[in-house]
């Protein structure tokens, strides 16, 4: 399928199901918000707050600017993000309803009601208070995707201590720096966890990490038992999940907690090679992910909702814990991976589980298709997928031919494709096409929710007209964005709101450009040194510290290059202490060192290419000229100046990959 006939798609918004209830109905609507948000800013985002969240004591303060950007919404609010996820619902007659299907690795559903869920966690609740853990406490999660994942979140919110989930695949390094950075006193794990038919350690990484020092407040281990494999155990530190529950009542008093109380921290990669801790607050964020459930997915009391992130994902707090929960949806959790036991497997899952709303990356997209294309047995029209009515993609913009794909061959034409524009910082969609009143687009995220004001301005912070690319910020503060990065004020300072562009604009770190004609707008890259790895956001200064800390390596530079599948590949240039490798034992060193990355970082960071060379090309000045490299990963010619390059030649020898 070309680009060209891609990009031309258009489905004409009268053909597509239009919002009702509470969503937005048409674009008079839409335009009707954007002008509410624009006049009344405050009063816009009071009324949401007051009709979406339930509060145990009701706000009297909007937004408090006066230590900008640190900005509080609600502040003199109490409420907690777990009765607003569960216990209103046990009122509203949706107590036996569906709240999760949950389909095992091997296959096995198991579905649990919100009345059921509601009991589980606050028998978890309870049993980590018994174990002197409450308000203010910071828990981490290491488990696989399951229900129990979604539990021990809710549990955590439920006595109000912040949670810090990390994705399964990581290190025991990378849970290691996470756990001293945020000062943990608890972990929630798993024995181990089940992906592709193989089974994979989880307690054994945690007690890896704890073993390397400086977590000393760690005084409990929650072990989940998913597979029953081998473990150690400590019996002053370890406990089982289910005997902490089991003597538990199934009610639990939440702990109220003020708007601004911190919900959780999610750690991202940054561009100085050290993680940083995102912090969201308790109401704004819920408040957000709330509204978009409805906004964009345009959410039904029929709807079997499905999201595809893994919960160690901003996505999967945002469209897995809360967001489906606030709203009382039923949603589907999946445990395994898309291509096991073949690339037939979410086809199928969205035939027998009757999925009308499905949220997945572009990476799982390309692959999917390539997949389908070297056996038919799994090309999604083998497979009955009528009860599809909305598409979502998440993670990375997605190129016009897989998202013609996607709507094609996935949702047969009659399905809008949502390509959602937002980051873990922001913790719910900015830019994104709303069904039933966006004219759709590939390749472009189109126009902001109503109350984000979003523009493009250049490297002064001046706005730029439309058709002119430049950095993508936003002008005002809105409730669901980041407060902080933990112990860190000055990095989020610095980082996002740059006195550069005059300390008043959020920086996104994207650049952008819009539509001359429609203002609609295209993600054009990271402007940072932050690679987008299968939606993943992956630090190059965290990855180049990993290879540089081998006993090999002299230098490393990191970049990325444009990839089919992952959307963007990693490319390693690497000099060694020792002479360059000649071609026989360049691949075992590129294999050596892949394996230590995936052991300091984990699998998702190790580099797809690893070139090598005598030296790194530098300036006169001893930087590393980056674009250069960048050209030479992409197979380009190198037609730039390299006047300034101390040493060129090299480039010659960074052109041979392994």
């Amino acid at each position: 399928m070309s680009t060209t006939n891609a990009s031309t798609y258009r489905p004409d918004p009268a053909d597509l199901p239009l919002l009702r209830g509470t969503a937005i109905d048409g674009m008079p609507a839409y335009e009707a918000l954007v002008n509410e948000a624009q006049t009344d800013r405050l009063g816009f985002w009071a009324r949401l707050a007051r009709e979406h969240l339930t509060w145990r004591r009701p706000f009297t303060r909007v937004l408090d600017e006066s230590n900008a950007p640190f900005f509080k919404w609600f502040d003199d609010g109490v409420l907690n993000a777990s009765y607003n996820c569960l216990d209103r619902h046990l009122d509203n007659g949706n107590a036996n309803k569906t709240a999760i299907i949950f389909e095992a690795d091997d296959g096995t559903v198991t579905t649990i009601t919100y009345l059921e869920l509601h009991a589980r966690v606050c028998r978890f609740a309870n049993g980590l208070r018994e174990r002197g853990i409450g308000l203010g406490d910071r828990v981490m999660i290491y488990l696989p995707m399951s229900i129990e994942g979604v539990v021990a979140m809710q549990a955590c919110a439920r006595i109000g201590a912040p949670h810090s989930v990390v994705f399964g695949g990581f290190s025991a390094k990378s849970l290691h720096e996470r756990m001293v950075d945020v000062g943990a006193v608890a972990v929630i794990t798993a024995d181990e966890q089940m992906r592709g038919g193989k089974s994979l350690p989880l307690k054994s990484i945690v007690d890896e990490a704890l073993a390397m020092g400086g977590t000393d407040d760690v005084h409990t281990v929650v072990v989940y038992r998913r597979t029953g494999g081998s473990i150690l155990w400590d019996e002053t530190r370890d406990c089982w999940l289910h005997e902490i529950e089991e003597a538990q009542p199934d009610t639990c008093e939440p702990e109220w907690v003020g708007a601004e109380h911190p919900l959780f921290v999610l750690y991202t990669s940054g561009s100085t090679g050290t993680p940083k801790g995102v912090q969201h607050s308790t109401a704004g964020y819920l408040l957000w992910t709330s509204v978009t459930m409805n906004w964009t997915f345009d959410i039904q009391p029929h709807d079997v909702f499905w999201c595809t992130a893994d919960i160690g994902w901003i996505t999967g707090h945002s469209y897995i814990c809360y967001g489906p929960t606030a709203v009382g949806a039923t949603q589907v959790i999946f445990e395994g991976v898309p291509t096991w036991p073949n690339a037939g497997r979410f086809w199928d899952m969205i035939a027998r589980h009757k999925v009308s709303i499905f949220y997945t990356a572009p990476t799982a997209i390309r692959s999917l298709i390539k997949a389908s294309e070297s056996d038919g047995s799994v090309h999604p029209r083998r497979f009955d997928l009528s009860s599809l009515r909305l598409l979502g993609t998440v993670g990375e913009p997605i190129n016009p031919s897989a998202w013609q794909w996607y709507a094609q061959e996935v949702g047969g034409g009659r399905c809008p494709v949502l390509d959602t524009f937002w980051q873990t910082e922001t913790g719910g969609h900015m830019i994104a096409p709303l069904p039933g009143v966006t004219r759709l687009v590939p390749g472009s995220c189109t126009l902001p929710l109503p109350g984000i004001d979003a523009a493009i301005v250049d490297e002064t912070g001046v706005e730029l007209p439309n058709g002119q690319g430049g950095l993508l910020v936003i002008k005002q503060p809105w409730p669901s964005m980041l407060r902080t990065i933990w112990a860190n004020p000055e990095r989020f300072r610095h980082g996002y709101y740059p006195p550069e562009l005059g300390g008043n604009l959020y920086l996104a770190g994207d650049g952008a450009i819009r539509d001359p004609e429609t203002g609609y707008f295209t993600i054009t890259g990271r402007i940072d040194d932050v690679l987008n790895v299968s939606g993943h956001r992956m630090g190059t200064m965290e990855i180049e510290s990993a290879l540089t800390a081998n006993p090999l390596v002299s230098e490393a530079a990191v970049v990325g290059r444009p990839d089919e599948t992952s959307g963007e590949a990693i490319v390693a240039f690497v000099v060694l202490k020792g002479p360059r490798p000649a071609d026989g034992d360049a691949k075992q060193i590129a294999d050596q060192l892949r394996a230590w990355v995936g052991k300091e970082i984990g699998p998702i960071a190790k580099p797809k290419e690893i070139r090598f060379g005598d030296s790194m090309p530098k300036t006169r000045s001893g930087k590393v000229v980056r674009r250069l490299l960048r050209s030479v990963a992409k197979g380009e010619a190198i037609s730039q100046d390299v006047s300034t390059v101390e040493n060129p030649a090299v480039l010659h020898q960074f052109s041979q990959h392994t």
